[in-house]
């Protein structure tokens, strides 16, 4: 298997027998530049390593001391819990446990999810703000088959159908320019807690807002504002989620946040449906859809409500210095102490390690100039722009539209789009585990070729005939229905969690502020385009047009984006050491080996990238 010494790596020749491309993975050459990055990627990964427990305790009771953590007991846990940070798993071999300590870390690891109320209380908080950010979205798929109409807007005109789009899509433009930049100074502002807070505010006034306006330009504005509220909320939930969480569930409930964004979604379709049969009274002209967008303040308006009643993020808190307040705030997420001792600690010492790399230039620049960052920011803008383009989007905030078209009768549109949101949401349920046992890039390759079928079938289902009416809705249903259950599983949750590892540490907040603005611009795109699509290309076109771009992502993830699960961040640096080009070539051999293993049933193993052999620098000739 892996060999490795002297900085080299030798492949175990049984791996693969015929003969290999050589490239020497970036970590091992480079400008002193480079090598200071690798040496602060390889702290990072476990800033505690290489230290006896004997240091370790000197340097948590020294911690303790300085930041006036509590008395001698709290004295005590902070000496434990650096040494149980270096490895949380290892307890029982830490000396100067007692058993009740030994039996909270036991059972920490055998029941992952027993966890202290306040820390449900955070679970219930992040779930609530993505149902916030789901219903935000989808309230507009079936308001907009009556405001349309009572704003002028509702022609096959170019002028008319352009306008639907810009109104709809209006939120994701904030969000893509103004919003999601917003997150880093409203995080050092107000805190974690305090940008949820502020970002719900501006949902529920913008929703109400919404239910008042009377002419295009004003929705227009109202969902604008929106945008405030999307954009931060969207990368500070998930922020709080795994800066609060311990390291069992950490995973898991970052993962909470593109389901329950489904949930919402399916919210957003049971509201249009329920108003639907809303009548005007005297003096209101449509009170329904009014009510239809307006209802999307409620959730927001109770993530506000208790968002206090959750304890702040202890990072955060340690970021301005405020050490005893950090503690405090852990000790109510953890069952005990020595636990919240162990998490804090390490929170301590991987903020010290980002606070020391000062590398010399603005860190979106490092974005671009460092080799390792680059392919990082390749891969994860790809699945990014994928999220959008592979169409869900137009289901999502059309739906009710489309089944319109396909004679659909309004509450049959409505009960249908609801259909889609309820199966969007449970089939993102099975991504929790299969994202880490079968892995995003396995997920993409398996789902897109799927996400493209589906979107043929159901352009294509546009051509029978309006006289076979229960064929031609039922098929038009089903191709939706298949596309949200491959969607949801895959280019669902795959682009958030591969974004948030794929970059290092000490420029992650910056890789993730443009994924996010990466990915609610084509939102944009995607939601402004539609309907001028839909009249020039028809609803078959647009679909096979999204379909094609399916096969497109296909390409792009089998070429350019390495697979990420289950590595550390030395492991990672490695991954995205080796160049393009390899990756690429890489990507095409696994086409023929698919089929001689899997179609034709031929016993050959797998190739191993990362596990190449080296030649010395001179010969690798590449140029990243």
């Amino acid at each position: 298997m892996l060999k490795q010494g002297d900085g080299m790596i030798e492949q175990d020749e049984n791996i693969d027998e015929r003969p290999r491309e050589k490239f020497i993975p970036q970590r091992t050459i480079g400008t002193a530049a480079d090598r200071a990055r690798r040496n602060l990627n390889a702290k990072l990964s476990n800033p505690l390593a290489g230290y006896s427990h004997a240091e370790l305790r000197k340097q948590g009771r020294a911690f303790a001391m300085m930041h006036e953590m509590g008395d001698q007991a709290d004295i005590r846990v902070f000496e434990l819990g650096a040494v149980l940070a270096q490895s949380p798993e290892q307890f029982e071999d830490v000396a100067g446990l007692t058993p009740q300590e030994k039996e909270v870390l036991r059972h920490e690891f055998t029941h992952r999810w027993s966890q202290p109320w306040k820390m449900y209380a955070v679970i219930a908080l992040c779930s609530l703000s993505a149902a916030v950010q789901g219903m935000d979205e989808t309230v507009v798929n079936g308001a907009q088959i009556w405001y349309k109409h009572q704003f002028d807007i509702a022609s096959e005109a170019y002028r008319d159908t352009w306008l639907v789009g810009l109104v709809n899509a209006a939120p994701y433009l904030c969000c893509a320019f103004v919003g999601c930049w917003l997150t880093v100074p409203f995080n050092h502002w107000f805190g974690r807690r305090g940008t949820i807070f502020i970002t719900c505010c501006f949902s529920a006034i913008a929703c109400l807002w919404q239910g008042f306006v009377s002419t295009w330009w004003s929705m227009f504005v109202a969902r604008f504002a929106l945008g405030f509220g999307i954009g931060p909320k969207s990368a500070t939930v998930p922020i709080y989620a795994a800066e609060t969480a311990p390291p069992a569930i950490r995973g898991a409930l970052v993962m909470q946040w593109q389901m329950w964004t489904a949930f919402g979604i399916m919210l957003g379709y049971a509201a249009d449906l329920i108003f639907y049969q809303v009548e005007d009274p005297v003096g209101i002209v449509g009170l329904n859809w009014r009510l239809m967008m307006a209802s999307a303040m409620f959730p927001a308006m109770v993530v506000c409500c208790f968002v206090f009643a959750c304890p702040e993020s202890p990072r955060w808190y340690m970021s301005k210095k405020q050490y005893y307040r950090a503690y405090q705030s852990i000790c109510t997420l953890r069952h005990h102490k020595i636990q919240a001792a162990r998490d804090l600690y390490y929170m301590h010492t991987l903020l010290e390690a980002e606070n020391s790399m000062k590398l010399g230039q603005h860190k979106l620049l490092e974005l671009i100039t460092v080799p390792r960052n680059r392919r990082a920011m390749l891969a994860s803008e790809i699945v990014m722009f994928m999220q959008q383009f592979c169409g869900v989007n137009v289901i999502a905030y059309y739906s009710s539209e489309i089944f319109l078209e396909a004679n659909f009768s309004p509450p049959a549109a409505l009960a249908a789009s609801l259909g889609w949101g309820v199966i969007n949401w449970l089939f993102a349920i099975p991504a929790i585990y299969t994202i880490d046992t079968f892995g995003r890039r396995n997920l993409l390759l398996t789902t897109f070729p799927l996400m493209a079928l589906a979107m043929f079938f159901t352009g294509f289902s546009f051509w029978i005939p309006e006289t076979s009416h229960s064929a031609r809705i039922g098929c038009i249903a089903l191709g939706t229905y298949l596309f949200g259950a491959v969607y949801s599983p895959g280019e669902g949750p795959v682009p958030f969690t591969y974004s948030a590892e794929a970059y290092p540490l000490y420029v992650r907040s910056y890789g993730m502020a443009l994924a996010t603005a990466t990915t609610w611009f084509f939102n944009f795109v995607l939601g402004v385009s539609w309907p001028s699509l839909r009249n020039a290309f028809t609803a078959q076109g647009g679909f096979a047009w999204y379909a094609g771009w399916c096969i497109v992502g296909w390409w792009l993830v089998l070429l350019f984006m390495p697979e990420t699960k289950n590595k550390t961040l030395e492991e990672l640096d490695q991954v995205f050491s080796v160049p393009t080009r390899f990756h690429a070539r890489y990507g095409l051999r696994q086409i023929p080996y698919f089929f001689k293993r899997y179609l034709l049933r031929k016993d050959v193993r797998p190739e191993i990238l990362y596990e190449r052999e080296i030649q010395p620098a001179q010969d690798a000739g590449f140029n990243p």
